[in-house]
């Protein structure tokens, strides 16, 4: 890590406004940066498509840009894209979806902003998987929010059990917060555990948070259950998602938000203090992704399921690591024994072959002995740094 980035995570210089210190110095950030001072690297560790964007996504944006469309949209987004938003969500989960019900946001990753620093404060609980995005818990604690972790474990596929989530509930609990397909663990999670905690959740009063970005990427045939067709209504919830993943669309910086009516409005104001509107010529190239042809998607769904497949087997030939079969995303979160330190194991598979993974720790607290691998990249670049990574761990002791 530089100098630069030091100074800015771990400064405690009181002109900084405390709520900084929840932030943690970002492990992929770190992961990264040593990267790029070596030679011959390889990543395992970028979360983002390797595929351009369909060639009609970006001609939209190029069409967009020559015909002048570089002002303000509307604060709530692009009327256009508001309308196909709607529409696209209503047919993919039967249920009717008004563009009043949806805020266009820059990327997910203010979605995910907006919904949790709106409502988290001092003495409000959340429930947050273990592990998962490294967004969600800085954010609730920023505003004062308390953080309640449930485990999950690679024996178990890192699924999330319902009736934990549910018992998990107190007087202070004030929001639940879902990721299906999950970061880092590509799990999926099946219809019974989304209906089983949405439904307590609106019986108690809780908000049920869902960030649905790789909502797309599952594989098997497997059912996916977003939580707009496992709720009854929409004012407990807010659902989040974006082409980033979908479209390969990550740099364009478009998600969305889906929620009530009345939240809607009340974020509305929130996001025009934060980033205003989201990027216009982008904006268009997302009415162009969702109307127009969309076989770039059956087509990148099967590519990552051969990488999943290749990666499966070679993690099940590699000691030392217990992996599982995720089936959505493209992440596998195999664990090392019990005791090991995966920052350590991390950094020193970086120096000494030259392959980039995320160590565990950056997603939670209980899986400081697991790594993030990425399949977001070639199959034969998978394989490469499996040959390294095999001999690599065959020289180890962690017993």
């Amino acid at each position: 890590m530089s100098k630069l980035d030091f100074d800015f995570y771990e400064s405690e210089d009181p002109v900084w406004n405390p709520a900084l210190l929840t932030i943690p110095v970002p492990g992929i950030r770190k992961m990264v940066n040593m990267a790029a001072t070596m030679d011959d690297v390889i990543h395992l560790s970028i979360g983002q498509p390797d595929a351009p964007a369909p060639p009609h996504v970006i001609q939209a944006a190029v069409d967009a840009l020559e015909a002048g469309q570089t002002g303000y949209t509307m604060d709530a987004g692009l009327p256009e894209l508001l309308d196909a938003l709607a529409e696209y969500n209503g047919e993919r989960y039967g249920r009717k979806i008004s563009p009043e019900n949806i805020l266009v946001t820059t990327g997910a990753t203010e979605a995910i902003y907006l919904a949790l620093t709106a409502v988290s404060a001092p003495g409000r609980e959340f429930i947050v998987p273990d592990p998962s995005f490294m967004l969600y818990a800085p954010l609730i604690r920023m505003n004062g929010g308390e953080v309640k972790y449930i485990p999950t474990r690679a024996e178990n596929n890192h699924q999330l059990d319902p009736h934990e989530v549910i018992d998990a509930i107190d007087k202070n609990t004030h929001a639940i917060v879902l990721n299906s397909p999950s970061n880092p663990t590509g799990t999926v999670y099946p219809r019974e555990t989304v209906e089983m905690i949405v439904q307590e959740a609106a019986y108690r009063g809780i908000y049920v948070i869902s960030d649905e970005v790789y909502d797309h990427l599952v594989y098997d045939n497997r059912d996916y259950a977003g939580v707009l067709s496992c709720c009854s209504d929409l004012d407990h919830v807010m659902i989040i998602s974006s082409f980033s993943k979908t479209f390969s669309m990550a740099g364009m910086r478009i998600g969305w938000l889906i929620a009530s009516q009345g939240a809607i409005r009340k974020l509305r104001r929130y996001h025009m203090f934060t980033t205003t509107v989201a990027n216009t010529p982008c904006q268009w190239a997302g009415v162009a992704a969702l109307r127009g042809d969309r076989s770039f998607v059956d087509g990148i769904v099967e590519t990552y399921k051969k990488r999943r497949d290749r990666l499966v087997q070679l993690v099940e030939q590699t000691p030392y690591l217990e992996g599982y079969m995720p089936e959505g995303a493209f992440y596998l979160f195999p664990s090392l024994p019990d005791g090991v330190n995966g920052n350590n194991v991390a950094l020193r598979l970086l120096r000494e072959t030259g392959v980039c993974t995320i160590p565990g720790e950056t997603f939670g607290e209980s899986c400081r002995n697991a790594l993030r691998i990425s399949y977001a990249t070639s199959i034969d670049k998978i394989e490469e740094a499996f040959e390294r990574i095999i001999p690599w761990m065959e020289k180890q002791d962690f017993d």
